[in-house]
């Protein structure tokens, strides 16, 4: 049987935990923050965020080694 190719987009996004989670960064804290309000500056800075129940098992297919 063949290896699994793993997808490279989804590598650069998601990585899961050694729980099994998908852990993922929150969105809106790479550019234009001047006009952002300091309290979605304020939530963002916690990058780290865990992906819906629903996008799991579709994130882990895309990730069959776990990167």
């Amino acid at each position: 049987m063949p290896k699994l190719k793993t997808n490279k987009a989804a590598k650069k996004r998601y990585s899961l935990t050694a729980t099994g989670k998908v852990k993922r960064t929150k969105s809106n804290r790479r550019h234009l923050l001047a006009n952002k309000t300091k309290r979605q500056k304020r939530t963002g800075r916690n990058q780290s965020a865990y992906a819906d129940k629903t996008c799991e098992n579709t994130i882990k297919k895309l990730l069959p080694y776990g990167n």
